[in-house]
């Protein structure tokens, strides 16, 4: 299985949906709340120049996934 980064928030609507998607596809995560993780907030910041979430990193994909796009995740992850 592909290796899968998001940044989120606490509150984000859409970080839910994304994680829920993950949850029940059996797709393994690491979640870094960039609400609370200053570090994890300038890695994002580096990696798309905002700070709109969610942001999703897929092992093996150029660029990451701005927002909770679920067909372009099903198309990254095979699934």
């Amino acid at each position: 299985m592909k290796k899968v980064k998001i940044y989120t928030t606490s509150t984000c609507m859409y970080c839910k949906m994304a994680k829920d998607f993950f949850t029940a596809n059996n797709v393994p995560f690491e979640e870094y709340n960039v609400g609370t993780d200053i570090e994890k907030r300038k890695e994002m910041l580096e990696l798309t120049g905002q700070m709109g979430v969610p942001v999703i990193t897929v092992e093996g994909e150029t660029e990451p996934v701005i927002g909770f796009d679920k067909p372009r995740l099903v198309s990254s992850l095979g699934l």
